[in-house]
């Protein structure tokens, strides 16, 4: 693989940006960087990816672009930022499919093996043809034989055992005959993993696959028997997700050292169950273990709401993105048609003022804030009236918006999920802080920014910045009420919820 000159700019930049000032990375784990003219990119047309996926997309998170093992791109739209892990959803199937292929490795399984073999104690009394008949294979490509409504409402946080929960439900077809997206089987693939190694996917991968590629802190979801969730629940930053792209380009090498068989990285990511005949989808170009084939030949790992691990081997190129997207092919569209001409087989013209522009760019992404004014005609006799809400789906008991006197940032004191809690928003910026949503789950991390968009109207954004989440709430004063309405930027299907408060009485604030 070819190796470019690193400059000097980019390596401070490297050292400023990738590293922090708390993360000190060893020769073993550092990801170089480079200008994209020295890996045949050219800066503009970097530039112009970027600022058509904020005209257009107005959802991405991330993005960081390898070429030829050398990091050429990388931003983050605040409030996330690259120290920041994010919720993969089912790009966690990726490194599940690792952990099998290691498991098989150091020779604990086959692919071949009966899934009942792991787990005779929690099998059906009398099993059915069709779930004897099932592999490990069968789970890795999701040609398990169950059907959708086999699988509905699947409870992965049940008290009882969810081996038990799976091997329970009807297996329709014949395995290994019909292709169905089905994260219950990736829960299958952690437990067996955890069966017969004794631990838990996360910490199986930690010594094999996150310590050697500096991963530092994964964490993943587990259910309520300890098992990592295998089909989505883990969480890593946008760096993380470009080295584990470069390690399958690599062939399962890092560093010199074979992390992963080269002919588990072959196997996992070709073809191995058809999934539709469609030349304009992404989805129907077949499914590997726990890996997507794409169009032109790629391959991937992806997760709901846009989350990527892009791997093009023919053009020795990774591209990581999270977002926050109700249309995931749009992600995929933009990079095919943007970023692909742009990927030059030679060394380009060194563009010293174009680089600039694209880093100055990319230093200072952020998601759009609501447009509005620091104050309003409504703002005097709204701001500090406390406003009660009958039982909703929002779980908000009372809220009151307090001004920051003259900065235009605002506060929303707010009861809600059982506990008093403070949400400052920044005007035209980003204000992080925290929220509690869940009577029985800790705060998350949150981020807000907000103004008056019309005279009776203030509208605060909430990103939930380790997430793909992002709501925006309206609040529009009327006499003694307030109408307020939530809008979450996904899933698509999500809908508009609005609940009304009424003024407190003045001995009941």
């Amino acid at each position: 693989m070819r190796q470019a000159r690193v400059s000097a700019v980019s390596f401070v930049l490297f050292l400023f940006v990738a590293m922090g000032p708390h993360r000190v990375e060893t020769r073993a784990t550092m990801f170089p960087r480079a200008t994209p003219e020295s890996q045949g990119i050219s800066s503009p047309a970097l530039l112009a990816f970027v600022e058509e996926a904020e005209q257009k997309l107005d959802a991405l998170h991330s993005l960081m672009v390898v070429r030829h093992g050398q990091v050429v791109a990388e931003g983050w739209w605040s409030p996330y930022a690259a120290n920041e892990p994010h919720m993969l959803y089912s790009l966690s199937k990726s490194f599940t499919s690792t952990a099998v292929g290691l498991a098989i490795a150091d020779g604990k399984l086959s692919v071949e093996d009966p899934v009942l073999k792991f787990f005779p104690d929690e099998a059906p009394a009398e099993p059915s043809a069709n779930l004897k008949a099932m592999r490990v294979r069968d789970l890795l490509t999701m040609s398990t034989g169950h059907h959708e409504d086999d699988v509905k409402d699947f409870p992965f946080q049940s008290d009882e055992s969810v081996v038990k929960a799976f091997l329970a439900r009807p297996v329709s077809h014949k395995p290994g005959t019909f292709f169905f997206y089905n994260t219950p089987a990736s829960y299958m693939l952690s437990a067996i993993v955890q069966k017969v190694t004794g631990q838990a996917v996360v910490d199986y991968l930690k010594p094999r696959l996150f310590d050697p590629l500096g991963i530092e802190n994964p964490t993943w979801d587990a259910s309520k028997q300890g098992v990592s969730l295998g089909g989505f629940g883990l969480n890593v930053r946008t760096e993380d997700i470009a080295r584990f792209g470069q390690l399958y380009l690599q062939k399962g090498q890092w560093q010199g050292k074979q992390l992963v068989p080269a002919a588990w990285v072959e196997t996992a990511t070709s073809r191995m169950m058809s999934n539709g005949s469609s030349p304009t989808s992404d989805w129907e170009q077949g499914y590997g273990y726990q890996f997507w084939r794409s169009r032109h030949g790629f391959y991937r790992g992806d997760g709901a709401h846009g989350q990527f691990c892009l791997i093009l081997p023919q053009y020795d190129t990774v591209i990581a993105i999270t977002s926050g997207t109700r249309d995931m092919a749009s992600v995929m569209n933009l990079v095919w048609d943007r970023l692909l001409p742009a990927l030059k087989p030679a060394v380009l013209t060194d563009d010293p003022a174009a680089h600039k522009k694209l880093t100055t760019k990319l230093a200072n992404l952020t998601l759009k804030t609501p447009a509005g004014a620091v104050t309003s005609p409504a703002s005097a006799a709204a701001v500090g009236k406390r406003y009660t809400f009958a039982a909703n789906a929002l779980s908000i008991e009372s809220l009151t918006l307090e001004s920051a006197s003259g900065s235009g940032e605002v506060a929303l004191a707010i009861r809600l999920a059982g506990a008093d809690q403070r949400v400052a928003a920044g005007y035209n910026k980003w204000q992080k802080g925290a929220l509690k949503t869940s009577a029985i789950a800790p705060a998350d991390p949150v981020a807000a920014s907000g103004g008056w968009t019309a005279d009776d109207t203030y509208t605060m954004a909430i990103a939930r910045y380790r997430t793909p989440f992002v709501t925006t709430y309206k609040l529009r004063f009327a006499a003694d009420q307030v109408f307020l309405s939530a809008e979450p930027n996904v899933p698509a299907n999500s809908k508009v919820v609005e609940i009304v408060g009424r003024l407190a009485t003045s001995s009941a604030q």
